[in-house]
Parts: C-alpha cells; structure tokens; sequence
C-alpha cells in the first residue's frame, strides 16, 4: 500500500518553492533594475566623453578641466566598485594620485581613447559587481572607512557620483558648444546573464 502525500504536505512544499523562486526572482530583479539605472549613468557620461570637441578636450585653461572631470568621475567610479580602499589599484596608465588631499591633478592630460577604455572597464565591474552581490554582502558595512554606508548603498551613492558628473560635463557642452546629449533612461546593455 502506498502512501498518498496529505494536501498539507503538499501544499506546504509548494509554498516553500514558489516562496524560495520568488525570492531569486525579486533579488534578480532588483539586480536588473540597479544595473539598467547605474548603466545608463554610465552611458551619459560615455555620450559626454564622445560628444566633447578636440578643443575643449583639452583646454587646460578651463578650470575644471573637461578630461579632469571625466577621469575623476572615472577613478571614482572604479575605486568604488573595489571591496575596499586597501583592495583598489586603477589600471595602467593610471595612479593613485586622486586620493592625495593636496588635490594634485595628472601629470598630463589623458585622451579620450584612454578615459573611453577606463570606462569600459569600470562598466564591466560595475556589472560584474551587481550580478554577483548576494543579499547578505549588501547589507554588509562598505569597506571605505570615509563612507558610513551599506554596500547597497555605497552602490547608490556611486551611481549618483558618475550622474552628477555627466549632468556637468553636459552643462560644461551647452556652455561651450550650446549641444549635448541626451538623457539616457536606462541602459540598454543587459546586466551579466540576462
């Protein structure tokens, strides 16, 4: 004789997989949502860096300087992504020299081809730090002794970091060239996986 599994059985195991699937799902989905906003924060700045002319590239009598801001935005963006202050090294041709408070600026101004392929790697940590932080990690402390913040957090205040920056690089354009881009509302490159 075979045991029938009661309806309570059943209907509690059913809770249980749809209750762990729907969580999987809401955690995907906040992943997504993270990621289409700070991705399209990314892309604006990438819009501002292409739309810049040659001549305010490099105007060194601009104070900021155009390339500055982005390279700053840049520098911030990937230090941010780190795990913490200790664990950040930029890559090549790029120093630590932003964290020093006496504000010293590079010793020479960077082009755009190289901020371009800066981007493009703080755009595949950025996304590669998304997809991987469980729910546990974001409500971790950041590991910047400077930021009082969550990871979560610290991911939100990055994102407004780089919007802030491309929103003035667009005003430093339409004072100088009265055009720049557009806004972006998300992006349309999808989070790893997706």
């Amino acid at each position: 004789m075979v045991a029938k599994k009661s309806f309570f059985t059943s209907s509690l195991c059913d809770i249980l997989f749809v209750s762990a699937n729907l969580h999987l799902v809401m955690k995907n989905q906040w992943q997504s949502l993270i990621w289409r906003q700070f991705g399209g924060a990314i892309d604006m700045l990438d819009n501002a860096i292409v739309a810049c002319p040659e001549l305010v590239w490099s105007d060194r009598s601009r104070n900021p300087e155009y390339w500055y801001v982005t390279y700053h935005t840049l520098f911030f963006l990937d230090y941010y992504l780190s795990d913490s202050e200790k664990d950040f090294a930029p890559p090549v041709p790029f120093t630590l020299s932003e964290l020093d408070p006496a504000g010293v600026l590079p010793d020479r101004v960077y082009s755009r081809e190289e901020l371009r392929a800066y981007l493009a790697h703080c755009r595949q940590r950025c996304r590669s730090r998304i997809a991987s932080l469980t729910d546990e990690q974001m409500a971790l402390p950041c590991g910047f002794e400077r930021r009082n913040l969550s990871v979560a957090e610290l991911l939100l205040y990055n994102m407004r970091h780089v919007q802030h920056h491309a929103a003035q690089l667009n005003l430093m354009l339409r004072q100088t060239i009265d055009s720049a881009p557009n806004w972006v509302g998300q992006t349309k490159t999808p989070l790893e996986g997706e």
